[in-house]
């Protein structure tokens, strides 16, 4: 049986996080895309339609529930599920993050034993 590996975009500015999620998600067996800033998430996510985005919502330049709601509003991108990855973690944050279109929110710094199941519960077929 040939499986195909999940894939998932990890838009995020800060390299430390980058690196760990990243290799976090390599070791769950997933394809890892990365972005840096919400304008090449936006392109990547529209050119290889990711099965999963987790967006930091803190970026230079546009925000991510600024690029959330870009991509919740796009024909290519609305379906693909957006879990927001930040250090903000106040309620209104997390409320804010869901009216935007974010289909889960996970708080940095993340619980790397926890980390992938969460991942996996968004990618359910």
């Amino acid at each position: 049986m040939n499986m195909k590996k999940k894939t998932v975009l990890v838009v995020e500015d800060h390299h430390i996080n980058l690196k760990l999620v990243t290799v976090l998600l390599k070791m769950g067996n997933y394809e890892v895309l990365q972005a840096t800033n919400a304008d090449s998430a936006i392109r990547l996510a529209r050119e290889k339609r990711p099965d999963l985005i987790l967006m930091d919502l803190q970026l230079p330049g546009m925000d991510g529930l600024t690029a959330t709601r870009m991509l919740k509003n796009d024909i290519v991108t609305k379906d693909i599920p957006v879990v927001a990855l930040t250090a903000l973690a106040m309620q209104n944050d997390k409320d804010l993050a869901f009216r935007c279109g974010c289909d889960g929110y996970i708080v940095k710094p993340i619980d790397t034993e926890n980390f992938l199941r969460t991942i996996s519960e968004y990618l359910k077929d």
